[in-house]
């Protein structure tokens, strides 16, 4: 199938120049640059050349188009004058609708879905994380009067949407991508099956599991990487982090407990990618406590703390779950709206200001994950046999010694720690 006009395969490759379209249809909570900005920053996370950003005023949407003819006009000259080679329209295009556009701007045309889905593509570096990807992408083209689709084998990233050196094209029917999307399922269900068992093992161990869950480009790696002493890549780049880290760290009153670090969402998150994703994101779905970690330096923070709630009931995370907000980035206020912020931060109980690049903060956060986590336990008074080291050790790594001391050959520790463990201490082996 073609576009109404010839184009060579190498040319939508990295380095692309391209104009970013965001079509207000209104109703939206969103400041229109503000919204043209990150779509840019996705498309700059995958070494697109974004030359031009068009707002565009939508009182109806067209059809065919999506906006209106005269305003298809108005950019085909853009592209033409600017010598510009791709389109990304924030926005979901029909098959139809990007199908014209194509032919009406004379460039490739890719919509906020498909640019998204490049960008997991080239990011994912697991087995499972480009399984996760291939399904998602193979959902999508369905729906697209197939054209073609890639195989994993190819040397560049990506999933085909921009095209790249390297790549193998295959001329794919509905059928074939019905197979290989069966395929990629039985996959993930043996991943997922792996993981629940993983994850059993560690809540019979048992260590409470916190999850960071946040916008993309929240500032979630960087926290994580202050939070556990590693070097998870924490870039200034929209999804940054698509594979799923888990590191153990020390808490006050808890010996071990995991973290995890997760992809960023984002407002529109494609609905291929949540479903692929399942059984990454089980982790949040399981976790004992979040910290939803949210740039309040961004205008449009607020619309972004609704887009991760959304994700979060979507994914179906319990509205019980306990969970911190984590207000990062505090060190990029004015001292006017950081005060007013950490005003507002005091009255409540479930925020912690943060820097995650300056470390402020963090140790309160801390502290409160802490006591959310332990705020079950319980104080106990246990004698024991001093030779019996392995008595200590264990109530040392599984619950807070307050005191020691020695009541005649006894050994006495005041303990506090959950009712289950008390319960383990005095079954143990």
């Amino acid at each position: 199938m073609t576009t109404g006009f010839e184009r060579d395969p190498d040319e939508f490759t990295r380095g692309a120049r391209a104009v970013v379209v965001y079509p207000d249809l209104g109703g939206s909570s969103r400041d229109a640059d503000a919204r043209l900005e990150e779509t840019a920053g996705l498309a700059a996370a995958i070494g697109v050349d974004v030359v031009e950003r068009v707002p565009l005023r939508i009182r109806a949407p067209k059809p065919g188009t999506l906006i209106g003819s005269g305003q298809v006009e108005a950019l085909a000259e853009t592209v033409r004058d600017r010598e510009l080679s791709l389109a990304v329209f924030d926005a979901n295009l029909t098959p139809v609708q990007q199908r014209n556009l194509e032919t009406g701007l004379k460039c490739k045309v890719i919509d906020r879905t498909g640019l998204i889905l490049e960008i997991f593509g080239e990011r994912a570096r697991t087995a499972e994380g480009r399984l996760q990807v291939e399904l998602a992408h193979l959902d999508y083209q369905a729906g697209r009067l197939v054209r073609s689709w890639t195989h994993l084998e190819r040397q560049r990233g990506g999933f085909g949407f921009l095209g790249g050196p390297g790549e193998t094209q295959i001329e794919a029917d509905r059928r074939l991508i019905r197979d290989r999307m069966a395929r990629l399922r039985r996959e993930l269900d043996s991943v997922s099956r792996t993981r629940s068992l993983h994850r059993d093992r560690r809540q019979r161990a048992p260590w409470p599991v916190i999850a960071l869950v946040g916008y993309t480009n929240a500032g979630k790696s960087t926290l994580f990487n202050r939070l556990t002493g590693s070097d998870v890549m924490a870039e200034n780049l929209l999804f940054a982090t698509l594979d799923p880290t888990l590191r153990q760290i020390s808490l006050p009153g808890i010996d071990k407990a995991i973290l995890s670090d997760t992809v960023g969402f984002v407002s529109e998150l494609p609905t291929q990618l949540v479903a692929a994703f399942k059984a990454t994101l089980e982790e949040v779905v399981s976790a004992d406590l979040l910290i939803h970690v949210r740039d309040v330096a961004h205008p449009d923070s607020e619309a972004q703390k609704d887009d991760v709630e959304a994700v979060l009931a979507e994914i179906g995370v319990a509205e019980a779950t306990p969970r911190f907000e984590a207000w990062n980035k505090i060190d990029l206020l004015d001292d006017e709206r950081r005060e007013d912020l950490l005003t507002d931060a005091a009255k409540r109980e479930d925020v912690m200001p943060v820097s995650a690049v300056t470390g402020e903060g963090v140790d309160a956060l801390i502290a409160a994950v802490a006591a959310r986590l332990t705020e079950g336990h319980r104080r106990y008074t246990l004698h024991l046999d001093p030779a019996d080291g392995a008595a200590a050790a264990w109530l040392h790594q599984h619950g807070e010694v307050i005191e020691q001391g020695m009541d005649g050959e006894q050994a006495v520790y005041e303990v506090r720690m959950a009712p289950r463990d008390y319960e383990r201490f005095l079954t143990r082996g």
